[in-house]
């Protein structure tokens, strides 16, 4: 198996072309790295053209000091990108052709208001992708967008990925947004669960230089343990690495629970509902019941609980190989359980609550409930405003009332994402009408009617407003444009701020829905208890963010941050944030602090304590338990993380299909004999949703009875041009995921413990 290099976990890594020597004719600029969760801050240097011709750490960033991985480390190619989209693009009877702004603006409006007036307004779906949560423009108007078309029918990135958590958060803090994250770097023992961050960077926890800090962990005497059926870099690095069969990790964390009760080792505060039925559920969960199903021996389960409950301070963190899998939600429950039930929530060193600059602590919050809505064909709730992506391609292909006939995509690709994605993507290309906003014509924007490219990168603004809730520090950065855009070129939110008015069927501008959009959230501020500014003149309030002179897309930044817990009040408080504050005070960005306890901010249940086991959980329990006596398959599968690749998003990038970033299927040498199989052969993997063949990789990495292939490839589809991807394309793992299986507390996908087999293509 090829090895990445050294310089996957350098500091500094610069994988493009140096400066010019001297540096003569080049300049600097400094902003927060697009590309994942972790933020680091980059230091630029780019050419008289605005050609960034080297990339490195900002040691002057206070988070990330420095630190950079591949993926940042090629911001100059992905911005250069000759394949990247510069104009818009129309779809017509020969293919895609470049258009013009005003046409393609025309002609998304004009089909949009026929769809909704002819099948009403449900008839539009909304699609947002990963790469959305990573832009300015997507956080402020994704929400405008479904709001003017007045459509039930949103799906997201999320039920592919996260969405156990929010439910799970939801359920025991009354917010689906408040998910603890592990305060690492005052922890001293940490236990991870289907993460793997010196690869993915962190998620749900967003951590600059995460193998360092787990690093410190080790060199101040803490412990690391990392639970996972494949011995990842994360493990290798970890004190303990235990293998678990894969969808069964909701099984060992109610054994873990088990022991703290029947151990007498259970500290719980005294603010928590629901301990003795927590209790009685776990009964039936001895690590002696739960370990033919785990894998784990009975004694490590035992273990692995007295040291959790004995170490000073210790926290629990599970990530995306514990949401994707049939149990994803319990499994989310259970890691906070285990957080709450050893005393570790909301404590320096456990797992706590971060508190982002531009969210106002004073709004007010209702407890958390899923459900509202049903999906039309397959009856499944609503989860947080939308419905699971894995019942997409049902909506668009079912007649009747309700169908869907036009989809919105921004920055996703759902025909690699989504599973049983060759079904979706058949499904696309019978809609009506689609639009898209994605700098690529890739496998999904294929199917577009009219594609809306963003700008570069480097010329658009960068605050990660939706990742700020999850940093294991409290920081704020905001990182303005380092390039201008060209004449006539829109910004992407003001494309995004256009579909918002199109889709209205109102004539406006841009500016006119931040004005009203601005005007909404001083009124309602001034007249909330508990605001900065209540009882204020919202007049006044906006004759201050005019003052500065940006534009509204920046106005509403500094709104938020004014309003925040670290703003100025708009003047209340004469040394908090302002916008211009964070650009010239603290270009790489400001430590606003440890972590620092703020349950009771938090909380919003109906009976104002943590609910420690709410119904809903309670009874998917039977689930959990019925699945101790059912038969496990032979072989199944699961996903994996590549250090120099996010989703399908950066295969275009030359720099990044190199070393280990690779398509291969893994196995344990045990199954590959057993198979006949060597390395380097084809192998046909088959499941009930489909098949594919791949090349095997045998290696003890995997525990016996798992196999692994890695997400988002599958690229050169007919009607692509993704030069880089189509010469490495890979296969599409979610050719054997199957749509019908999902989590039913969050509608999640299931993409880990997929039942397959294996055999040799002959």
């Amino acid at each position: 198996m090829a090895r990445d290099t050294a310089r996957d976990t350098a500091r500094d890594v610069d994988l493009s072309p140096p400066p010019p020597s001297g540096g003569a004719g080049t300049r600097t600029a400094h902003r927060t790295c697009p590309l994942c969760e972790a933020l680091c801050g980059l230091e630029l240097t780019l050419d008289d053209a605005g050609t960034v011709i080297g990339v490195r750490g900002d040691r002057d960033d206070p988070f990330s000091k420095g630190f950079l991985c591949p993926k940042g480390a090629t911001l100059g190619s992905l911005d250069g990108d000759p394949d990247r989209l510069a104009e818009p693009l129309l779809r017509g009877p020969d293919g895609h052709a470049p258009g013009d702004w005003d046409t393609a603006f025309a002609t998304v409006g004009r089909e949009l208001r026929r769809i909704v007036d002819e099948h009403g307004p449900d008839a539009v779906a909304v699609y947002l992708g990963n790469p959305s949560a990573h832009t300015v423009a997507a956080p402020l108007y994704g929400g405008a967008i479904i709001k003017a078309l007045g459509t039930g029918n949103v799906y997201t990135a999320s039920t592919a990925d996260q969405m156990p958590k929010h439910v799970s958060s939801g359920h025991l803090f009354g917010d689906p947004m408040a998910v603890p994250v592990p305060d690492l770097d005052r922890t001293g023992h940490l236990l991870m669960l289907g993460a793997n961050p010196l690869e993915s960077n962190g998620s749900l926890c967003t951590a600059p230089d995460f193998p360092g800090r787990l690093k410190a962990i080790r060199a101040r005497g803490g412990k690391v343990t990392v639970v996972d059926p494949r011995r990842t870099r994360t493990a290798a690095l970890a004190d303990e690495h235990v293998f678990v069969r894969p969808g069964t990790d909701a099984h060992l964390l109610m054994a873990l629970v088990h022991t703290l009760f029947d151990e007498g080792l259970a500290t719980p505060p005294q603010d928590v509902n629901g301990l003795a039925d927590l209790r009685a559920l776990a009964d039936d969960f001895s690590p002696e019941r739960v370990a033919p199903v785990t894998g784990v021996p009975a004694d490590t389960t035992r273990r692995l609980a007295r040291e959790l409950a004995a170490a000073e301070r210790a926290a629990v963190y599970g990530r995306i190989g514990t949401c994707t899998q049939a149990f994803g939600t319990l499994a989310s429950w259970l890691v906070d359980v285990l957080n709450v039930l050893t005393g570790n929530l909301d404590r320096p060193g456990g797992a706590m609550f971060p508190k982002p600059a531009p969210l106002p602590a004073y709004r007010r919050k209702r407890p958390f409930t899923t459900g509202r809505r049903h999906s039309r064909v397959r009856g499944l709730p609503e989860v947080n405003g939308e419905f699971p992506v894995a019942t997409l391609a049902d909506e668009i292909t079912t007649p009747g009332d309700g169908q869907i006939r036009a989809l919105i995509t921004i920055g996703g690709n759902p025909a690699l994402s989504a599973p049983g994605a060759a079904r979706l993507d058949a499904a696309l290309a019978g809609l009506e009408f689609m639009v898209s906003v994605d700098p690529y014509l890739n496998e999904t924007t294929r199917h577009a009617h009219v594609i809306l490219p963003p700008p570069r990168p480097t010329q658009s603004p960068h605050f990660p407003l939706a990742l700020l809730g999850f940093a294991v520090r409290d920081y704020a950065r905001y990182s303005p444009p380092v390039s201008p855009l060209p004449e006539g070129r829109p910004s992407e939110a003001e494309i995004l701020a256009r579909l918002a008015v199109l889709a209205s069927g109102l004539d406006g501008t841009p500016e006119a829905l931040d004005e009203m959009i601005i005007g909404s959230t001083l009124g309602k501020a001034v007249a909330m208890a508990g605001s900065p500014v209540h009882g204020r003149d919202p007049g006044e309030l906006r004759e201050i963010l005019a003052e500065q002179g940006a534009s509204t897309v920046e106005q509403r930044l500094d709104m938020m941050v004014r309003l925040g817990p670290y703003g100025d009040g708009f003047g209340a408080d004469p040394a908090g944030l302002t916008l211009h504050r964070l650009r010239t005070e603290h270009p790489h960005g400001i430590d606003l602090g440890a972590l620092r306890p703020r349950l009771a901010e938090v909380l919003c249940t109906a009976s104002g304590r943590i609910e420690l086991c709410p119904p809903p959980f309670a009874a998917d329990t039977a689930r959990l338990r019925a699945s101790l006596d059912g038969p496990a398959p032979e072989l199944v599968l699961i996903g994996r993380r590549h250090l120099r690749s996010n989703n399908s998003w950066l295969h275009n990038v030359p720099e990044l299909v190199r070393g280990s970033n690779t398509c291969t299927l893994q196995l344990n040498p045990d199954d590959a004999g057993r198979l006949g199989i060597a390395a380097g052969d084809r192998v046909r993997v088959t499941s009930r949703a489909g098949e594919l063949e791949a090349t095997a990789e045998p290696t003890d990495a995997l525990m016996p009875g798992v196999v692994s292939l890695p997400h988002g490839w599958g690229h050169a589809l007919p009607g692509t041009r993704a030069r880089v991807a189509a010469r490495n394309a890979g296969v599409n793992v979610n050719a054997v995921t199957d749509e019908q299986e999902i989590d039913p507390l969050s509608g999640n996908a299931v993409f880990n413990g997929v039942p397959v087999t294996v055999a040799p293509v002959t």
